[in-house]
Protein backbone atom coordinates (compact mmCIF):
# COMPACT_ATOMS: atom_id res chain seq x y z
CA UNK A 1 0.00 0.00 0.00
CA UNK A 2 1.22 3.15 -0.91
CA UNK A 3 1.71 5.80 2.01
CA UNK A 4 0.55 8.78 -0.71
CA UNK A 5 -1.53 8.39 -3.79
CA UNK A 6 0.07 8.84 -7.25
CA UNK A 7 -1.25 11.70 -9.50
CA UNK A 8 -1.25 11.97 -13.51
CA UNK A 9 -1.37 14.99 -15.35
CA UNK A 10 -1.90 15.69 -18.96
CA UNK A 11 -0.78 19.18 -19.97
CA UNK A 12 -2.40 21.47 -22.98
CA UNK A 13 -2.50 24.51 -23.70
CA UNK A 14 -6.60 25.29 -22.69
CA UNK A 15 -6.39 22.50 -19.92
CA UNK A 16 -5.06 19.84 -17.74
CA UNK A 17 -6.13 16.16 -17.21
CA UNK A 18 -6.17 15.21 -13.82
CA UNK A 19 -5.61 10.83 -12.93
CA UNK A 20 -5.63 9.84 -9.27
CA UNK A 21 -4.22 6.16 -8.03
CA UNK A 22 -5.91 4.56 -5.87
CA UNK A 23 -4.14 3.85 -2.35
CA UNK A 24 -2.68 0.72 -3.22
CA UNK A 25 -1.33 2.31 -6.44
CA UNK A 26 -2.59 -0.08 -8.75
CA UNK A 27 -5.23 1.87 -10.92
CA UNK A 28 -5.86 4.88 -12.48
CA UNK A 29 -9.01 6.96 -12.64
CA UNK A 30 -10.34 10.30 -14.22
CA UNK A 31 -10.30 13.09 -10.93
CA UNK A 32 -11.12 16.33 -13.19
CA UNK A 33 -10.24 18.74 -15.80
CA UNK A 34 -8.76 21.95 -14.74
CA UNK A 35 -9.16 25.31 -17.38
CA UNK A 36 -6.06 26.55 -18.10
CA UNK A 37 -4.77 29.53 -19.92
CA UNK A 38 -0.88 28.85 -21.26
CA UNK A 39 -1.05 32.06 -23.13
CA UNK A 40 -1.54 34.17 -19.96
CA UNK A 41 0.51 32.25 -17.47
CA UNK A 42 -2.54 30.65 -15.46
CA UNK A 43 -1.72 27.49 -15.16
CA UNK A 44 -3.91 26.44 -12.56
CA UNK A 45 -0.87 25.47 -10.35
CA UNK A 46 -2.79 26.92 -7.35
CA UNK A 47 -5.85 24.31 -7.64
CA UNK A 48 -3.43 21.78 -8.43
CA UNK A 49 -1.82 22.52 -5.15
CA UNK A 50 -4.87 22.25 -3.43
CA UNK A 51 -6.03 18.49 -4.96
CA UNK A 52 -2.82 17.69 -3.95
CA UNK A 53 -3.27 18.52 -0.50
CA UNK A 54 -6.70 17.47 -0.19
CA UNK A 55 -6.07 14.04 -1.95
CA UNK A 56 -2.39 13.58 0.01
CA UNK A 57 -0.96 13.23 -3.02
CA UNK A 58 3.20 12.22 -2.73
CA UNK A 59 4.03 12.09 -6.12
CA UNK A 60 3.03 13.65 -9.48
CA UNK A 61 3.53 11.87 -12.81
CA UNK A 62 3.41 14.32 -15.81
CA UNK A 63 3.17 13.19 -19.13
CA UNK A 64 5.71 14.38 -21.90
CA UNK A 65 4.96 14.81 -25.73
CA UNK A 66 7.95 13.67 -27.34
CA UNK A 67 7.95 13.27 -30.98
CA UNK A 68 7.63 9.93 -32.57
CA UNK A 69 11.92 10.71 -33.42
CA UNK A 70 12.20 11.02 -29.58
CA UNK A 71 12.60 14.82 -29.49
CA UNK A 72 11.38 16.94 -27.24
CA UNK A 73 9.14 19.94 -29.38
CA UNK A 74 6.76 22.57 -28.54
CA UNK A 75 4.25 20.75 -26.11
CA UNK A 76 7.20 18.87 -24.64
CA UNK A 77 8.92 21.97 -23.74
CA UNK A 78 5.58 23.35 -22.24
CA UNK A 79 5.08 20.03 -20.05
CA UNK A 80 8.36 20.73 -18.63
CA UNK A 81 8.05 24.31 -17.91
CA UNK A 82 4.66 22.76 -16.03
CA UNK A 83 6.86 20.92 -13.95
CA UNK A 84 9.33 23.51 -13.21
CA UNK A 85 6.20 26.10 -12.15
CA UNK A 86 4.67 23.15 -9.74
CA UNK A 87 8.34 22.15 -8.35
CA UNK A 88 9.03 26.12 -7.32
CA UNK A 89 5.50 26.19 -5.52
CA UNK A 90 6.19 22.20 -4.10
CA UNK A 91 9.69 21.53 -3.95
CA UNK A 92 8.85 18.45 -1.80
CA UNK A 93 6.60 16.91 -3.84
CA UNK A 94 8.07 13.89 -6.15
CA UNK A 95 7.91 14.88 -10.06
CA UNK A 96 8.37 12.37 -12.47
CA UNK A 97 8.19 13.16 -16.55
CA UNK A 98 6.49 10.58 -18.08
CA UNK A 99 6.62 9.76 -22.23
CA UNK A 100 3.07 9.70 -23.39
CA UNK A 101 3.36 9.67 -26.88
CA UNK A 102 0.52 7.26 -27.54
CA UNK A 103 -1.62 8.06 -24.76
CA UNK A 104 -3.78 11.15 -26.43
CA UNK A 105 -4.51 8.16 -28.91
CA UNK A 106 -5.04 5.26 -26.54
CA UNK A 107 -7.67 8.10 -24.73
CA UNK A 108 -9.35 8.70 -28.40
CA UNK A 109 -9.47 5.18 -29.17
CA UNK A 110 -10.94 3.47 -26.52
CA UNK A 111 -13.49 6.77 -26.43
CA UNK A 112 -14.21 5.56 -29.87
CA UNK A 113 -14.72 2.16 -29.04
CA UNK A 114 -16.92 2.54 -26.50
CA UNK A 115 -18.95 4.79 -29.02
CA UNK A 116 -18.82 8.36 -27.00
CA UNK A 117 -19.98 11.13 -28.72
CA UNK A 118 -17.89 13.45 -30.29
CA UNK A 119 -19.04 16.42 -27.96
CA UNK A 120 -18.32 14.33 -24.67
CA UNK A 121 -14.62 13.06 -26.14
CA UNK A 122 -13.68 16.42 -25.85
CA UNK A 123 -14.81 16.43 -22.46
CA UNK A 124 -12.77 14.06 -20.88
CA UNK A 125 -10.08 13.40 -23.22
CA UNK A 126 -7.89 15.13 -21.14
CA UNK A 127 -9.02 13.11 -18.12
CA UNK A 128 -8.44 10.25 -20.14
CA UNK A 129 -4.91 10.62 -21.46
CA UNK A 130 -4.01 11.21 -17.69
CA UNK A 131 -5.27 8.00 -16.80
CA UNK A 132 -3.56 6.47 -19.35
CA UNK A 133 -0.18 8.55 -18.58
CA UNK A 134 -0.60 7.32 -14.94
CA UNK A 135 -1.41 3.81 -15.55
CA UNK A 136 1.35 3.15 -18.02
CA UNK A 137 3.56 4.55 -14.61
CA UNK A 138 1.76 2.18 -12.32
CA UNK A 139 2.09 -0.71 -14.58
CA UNK A 140 6.28 0.29 -14.79
CA UNK A 141 6.89 0.43 -10.70
CA UNK A 142 4.72 -2.53 -10.16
Amino acid sequence: MLKHKIIGLDVGSRTVGIAISDLMGWTAQGLDTLQINEEENQLGIETLIDIIKKENVGTVVIGLPKNMNNTIGFRGEASLKYKEALAEQMPELEIVMWDERLSTMAAERSLLEADVSRQKRKKVIDKMAAVFILQGYLDRIN
